[in-house]
């Protein structure tokens, strides 16, 4: 057997090792939600249910929990990406001696705890009035995630070309109109992916939530104090609902696109 051949079989036996690594706790879960077990397990299967739905749809605490997860995961989209597209584009046109530095304060939050970041966050905003809750929680998480959204962009501006943003300006564009006609559409599938990831971030974040949420609960200090107290099927229906949708909303994406790509490709062989 050849090299190739054995690299070929090694990244096949990986990759196939590694889906599975990463669907079976999913598949797990949702096999769960219909096992009519008290609690979430797929052994002794004690027969097949759809209780755990109703459950769910009755559990106003959960429900009310994922509504305030939504609502902090909107308010740090509508900070952080504003934020780290403004660090990213300071970044990307400042040359001065302390660009080093400034980078490293920028992504310190990165490397900080979010456990300091949460009791930080309480006791500043404490000494100005302001107790826990939803906004302390947006404002928390913000410290952090803006410092994705600000590599990602990063990440984009240096392949950016500077010739088209000096072409523009000495057309007689303004700084806003560079911005608007040029930057911005360039910049967008980085801003699109930073803004994904940003709420995933703080859909999910639980350690620095924990101390900044107040009277609030989120869906993650939900399931985790649900786990204390006894934690039933129902989560898993609501995972399973999520990833349901999650799939519908990628396949409807991806079918969405790829017809796009057969209409722009049948309209460059029209014009040819």
């Amino acid at each position: 057997m050849s090299s190739q051949s054995i690299l070929k079989w090694g990244v096949r036996a990986y990759l196939a090792f590694f889906f599975i690594y990463l669907f079976t706790p999913l598949i797990i879960m949702s096999l769960a939600t219909f096992n009519d077990s008290r609690f979430p397990t797929v052994w002794p299967w004690r027969g097949t249910t759809l209780r755990w739905f109703v459950d769910l749809y009755h559990d106003s605490s959960m429900w009310e929990a994922l509504l305030n997860s939504i609502k902090v995961a909107a308010g740090v989209l509508a900070l952080a990406v504003p934020i780290g597209v403004a660090c990213a584009l300071f970044l990307s046109t400042y040359h001065g001696r302390s660009k080093n530095l400034i980078y490293g304060v920028m992504l310190s939050p990165l490397l900080t705890p979010g456990v300091i970041i949460g009791i930080s966050t309480l006791i500043f905003w404490r000494q100005l009035g302001v107790s826990g809750g939803i906004f302390l929680t947006v404002v928390a998480q913000t410290t952090f995630i803006a410092a994705y959204v600000m590599l990602l962009v990063l990440a984009r501006l240096q392949r950016f070309d500077r010739t088209l943003e000096r072409a523009a300006l000495s057309l007689g564009a303004s700084h806003f109109q560079v911005f608007r006609r040029i930057m911005l559409p360039y910049l967008m599938p980085a801003i699109l992916s930073a803004a994904v990831i940003a709420f995933l971030q703080s859909f999910e974040n639980y350690n620095t939530t924990l101390f900044v949420r107040g009277f609030d609960t989120t869906l993650t200090v939900y399931i985790a104090s649900k786990v204390r107290t006894g934690l039933t099927p129902a989560v898993n229906a609501l995972g399973l609902i999520m990833i349901l949708l999650t799939v519908v909303f990628a396949v409807a994406y991806e079918l969405k696109r790829r017809g796009e790509t057969r209409r722009a490709a049948r309209r460059a062989l029209a014009e040819q």
